[in-house]
């Protein structure tokens, strides 16, 4: 469809609209989505009609709510990770490192001469340089940063529906859900759930109750690993195969309302308990972790995709009212983010208990670290689930339009196809939500994985061949870029080593 609108635009002098590609050429506004991974699928209000009408204000908001997403949940874990002062080095260096990366993604498109790139997207670009390899290449990675996000989307929203389950059987029973686990002992617990696992976290419902038959069947038929992420399928499978998800773009606004929420959670939980920090830079000691660690490339492998937009940051400000402010309102909103980040790992991170509870303690979705009893963590836990169970269905039809529509060149061959397709999704995340829920880690791998092309290689191999065919490249620009491109390898590979 791509190609069509292009070859129609192209028959006559760019000045001549004799030829621009009639409406039912155009795919609808409610099928044209950008998306970035953990953050939101946002539906474009007007894709073909040249550049937008939305003020830098509404640029910059959007770019902060698009990038924004449940990466945030494990930046407290990459920070105890990295150490406290290293991983606050590590968001900002992040940051910057990725905003590059993102401005010559922007400057790609006119880095062309020789053809009008007004219409182009970023994969037009890797196709005009890299041919067949750079288009199929795109997909592929971009299909692996999808189905990433999705299979997180299942271990949250299982561990989200576990624990709102859990609160509201203890609450109608009158139980106490922090007797039996590591916690501190105030008005507001913050538990350990993982102590005695140094592994993984604990999959099961992390209480025992001998005693009492009712309650042994509520765990038996209520587990985080072994039942519950096979609930979901009978809410989220059929959703996955409507032929629009036009009707749960309405509730992007959910994502922001989330953000903000964990926001006001974060600062009311750290006035309450307090900072607690010791500095011991190479040492561990009981409660404490050093400042440096050497575990940091976990923290480098989540903001790789915590700050991920560039699959889709040329749309974004094509709906720019003033084009020529897109560099500073781009850079804004990478600050906003890093921000953001940086506030909540910060505060989650200092204001945690130590003592009585070791900072090793901080899950890598933070909100395990409050009980299930916690009125706002359960409320946070509902806000999101239900914001993950409205974003699941797009980012599903998203993978379904580049997979199927690159292959059978139609994005609903047939309801047989789809069906195949959504239950390898499905299956993918019902798995790793049975065997491997691990966030932090499914965020790393996959956010390293798609990074790699999209954020580190693509960007600066573009930029190196354009000034060569310019005969502008210099060596500082050769060895600064190629340094880049190597970042992004090592990235890769050492998250398999840690």
């Amino acid at each position: 469809m791509n190609k069509r609108i292009h070859y129609y635009s192209r028959l006559t002098a760019p000045a001549d609209k004799a030829l621009i590609a009639p409406d039912h050429v155009v795919p609808a506004p409610e099928e044209c989505y950008v998306y970035s991974p953990l953050g939101s699928a946002y539906k474009l209000q007007s894709y073909t009609e040249g550049y937008g009408k939305n003020t830098s204000l509404v640029t910059i908001f959007m770019i902060w709510n698009t990038m924004m997403g449940t990466s945030i949940l494990s930046i407290p874990w990459g920070i105890k990770q990295a150490g406290f002062t290293t991983g606050m080095c590590i968001i900002i260096l992040m940051g910057l490192l990725t905003l590059y990366c993102c401005y010559r993604v922007v400057k790609s498109r006119a880095m062309i001469s020789s053809v009008d790139t007004t219409t182009w997207e970023y994969p037009d670009v890797c196709r005009h340089y890299f041919g067949s390899f750079g288009q199929w290449s795109s997909l592929l990675f971009s299909l692996v940063s999808l189905i990433g996000a999705m299979i997180v989307y299942w271990v949250l929203m299982s561990n989200f529906l576990f624990n709102t389950g859990k609160f509201i059987f203890n609450f109608i029973h009158h139980i106490n859900d922090t007797d039996t686990i590591l916690s501190t002992n105030d008005s507001n617990p913050v538990i350990c759930p993982s102590a005695g696992s140094s592994d993984h976290p604990d999959n099961g419902s992390m209480i025992f109750y001998a005693s009492d038959t009712g309650l042994q069947q509520f765990e038996k038929w209520w587990n985080k690993s072994k039942t519950v992420p096979f609930y979901l399928i009978g809410l989220l499978l059929p959703l996955l195969n409507f032929k629009s998800p036009s009707f749960f773009s309405k509730f992007n606004i959910l994502g922001t309302v989330s953000v903000l929420y964990l926001i006001f959670l974060v600062t009311f939980k750290a006035v309450h308990l307090g900072f607690h920090l010791e500095f011991h830079w190479f040492m561990p000691t009981e409660f404490f972790v050093p400042e440096i660690r050497f575990q940091f490339p976990q923290l480098t492998g989540v903001l790789t995709l915590a700050f991920f937009i560039h699959n889709c940051i040329i749309t974004l400000l094509k709906n720019n009212k003033n084009q020529e402010n897109n560099v500073r309102d781009l850079s804004i909103a990478y600050m906003l983010v890093t921000l953001t980040y940086l506030y909540i790992g910060v505060l989650v991170f200092a204001s945690f208990p130590s003592p009585p509870l070791s900072k090793d303690c901080i899950e890598q979705n933070f909100l395990d670290n409050f009980p299930s009893s916690d009125i706002l963590s359960f409320i946070a836990r509902i806000f999101l689930l239900f914001q993950m169970m409205t974003v699941y269905p797009l980012l599903g039809y998203l993978a379904r339009v580049q997979l199927l529509g690159h292959i059978f060149g139609d994005i609903y061959p047939s309801i047989l196809h789809v069906l195949v397709l959504n239950l390898i999704i499905v299956g993918a995340g019902v798995i790793m939500a049975c065997f491997y829920p691990n966030i932090g880690g499914i965020i790393r791998y996959s956010g390293a994985a798609c990074g790699l092309a999209f954020v580190f290689i693509y960007p600066s191999l573009i930029y190196i061949i354009s000034l060569y065919q310019e005969e502008r490249l210099t060596w500082p620009k050769l060895i600064f870029h190629v340094f880049i491109i190597i970042l992004g390898l090592a990235n890769l590979i050492v998250q398999f080593f840690m």
